[in-house]
């Protein structure tokens, strides 16, 4: 399984119900980074290297742009 420098799913998913309202300048810029380096790696590593918390978070949270 290829999870190393993926972003965990439950920092998604926080991340994803805390409003951008209250989230810092810090946080803002922290999460777009992560995401970015989550997306970069989830799109280079093959479905059958993901492991399943991986692969449900794909499906769930796809790719943000």
């Amino acid at each position: 399984m290829s999870d190393l420098g993926r972003k965990d799913i439950s920092d998604k998913v926080q991340s994803a119900v805390t409003p951008d309202s209250q989230k810092s300048t810090l946080g803002s810029a922290k999460d777009k980074v992560t995401d970015s380096v989550d997306n970069a790696i989830g799109d280079n590593t093959s479905s059958k290297d993901k492991s399943f918390v991986q692969q449900a978070s794909d499906a769930i949270f796809g790719e943000k742009k």
